[in-house]
């Protein structure tokens, strides 16, 4: 949970920099988008492991694993 607590940190530091890098606000609001969209991901995967359903990581996503039942 603490690789959470992480992501989600850094989503908001690059909020709070969107706001006073004006040149560059793009830039970190898409950076921010990003680790939001991690953060889910590593939500549904503890959600999921912890509903003992058998998962793998594959570049920063969550792909269920081919012997498992969806």
């Amino acid at each position: 949970m603490s690789k959470l607590v992480e992501i989600r940190n850094q989503e908001m530091m690059c909020r709070e920099r969107a706001l006073s890098d004006l040149e560059r606000r793009d830039f970190w609001l898409a950076k921010a988008e990003e680790l939001e969209q991690l953060a889910l991901d590593e939500i549904a995967f503890h959600f999921r492991e912890g509903n003992g359903m058998p998962l793998n990581r594959i570049a920063g996503t969550i792909v269920p694993d081919a012997g498992a039942s969806v």
